[in-house]
């Protein structure tokens, strides 16, 4: 029976095996859910997680071969924030890829979860990110005055030149960062390990984690809350422990992430 077999097993299944060294995730999950359970938010069970688990190793299934407490934590980091990995709403993603010759895997939070998370705040009337095209008008001013005007091209806008995300509060006010192409290319290539991975978010939706890149440095001057700060804090970690706040844990620290090829068809 393979993983996926063995997960979908666990949903209808009650008895817990002993630890034991070299468990398969499936019956790690089995084992640990008093723990899973304890640091599960209200609204998942721990069947929902299971199926959570099977969901996005049907979609990679390369996390199969990811150390499993590095895959159940970053499965507890969406979790805790309820957001959905590895699935077209593009709310997050568990990525794996090898640290010093270990498949470990990451989580990393996407364009439309950091959305979710930002309108959770009360204070946030408006928050945004767009793409600026080389036809596009494009204008933007700092300083006690600052102000922000983009009108796209109607047809033929030719290549991508800089990125830019804004928000608004329900107070009036406002800020926002703007990123050139390439301070965004050296951006991802100095903070996101794994970027060249077939797997990694960079590669399948780039403009989507560009988007999510300037949104965060625009919030970067907002004034949001500490449980906000902590959500953060998971993007783009590797965890192996299980917490009932999971942003307290210190990440794994990576020492040379290497390119991971995606299996062919």
């Amino acid at each position: 029976m393979d993983i996926k077999e063995e997960l979908a097993k666990k949903v209808t299944e009650t008895q817990k095996p002993k630890l034991k060294k070299n468990m398969s995730i499936a019956e790690l999950i089995k084992a640990m859910e008093p723990e899973i359970k304890k640091a599960l938010p209200e609204v998942i069970t721990p069947e929902r997680f299971t199926r959570m688990a099977l969901s996005a190793l049907n979609t990679t299934p390369k996390l199969n071969e990811c150390t499993p407490m590095s895959f159940l934590a970053a499965l507890m980091n969406a979790a805790q924030l309820g957001l959905e990995p590895n699935t077209p709403l593009g709310q997050a993603y568990l990525i794996p890829f090898k640290n010093k010759g270990v498949l470990e895997c990451q989580f990393q939070i996407g364009y439309k979860g950091l959305m979710d998370l930002s309108y959770r705040n009360p204070l946030v009337q408006t928050i945004q990110a767009q793409a600026v095209y080389e036809n596009d008008y494009f204008e933007y001013e700092l300083g006690l005055d600052s102000k922000l005007v983009h009108k796209p091209a109607l047809k033929d806008r030719g290549e991508i030149v800089l990125f830019y995300g804004l928000f608004k509060l329900t107070n009036g006010g406002f800020g926002f960062e703007v990123m050139s192409k390439e301070d965004m290319d050296a951006y991802a290539r100095e903070y996101s390990k794994g970027i060249e991975s077939a797997y990694s978010p960079w590669s399948k939706n780039y403009i989507g984690m560009a988007k999510k890149t300037v949104i965060k440095q625009a919030l970067k001057y907002a004034p949001i809350k500490a449980d906000f700060h902590r959500a953060l804090s998971t993007d783009e970690s590797i965890k192996t422990k299980l917490a009932e706040d999971m942003g307290e844990l210190n990440n794994e620290y990576v020492y040379d992430a290497e390119y991971v090829e995606k299996e062919t068809e």
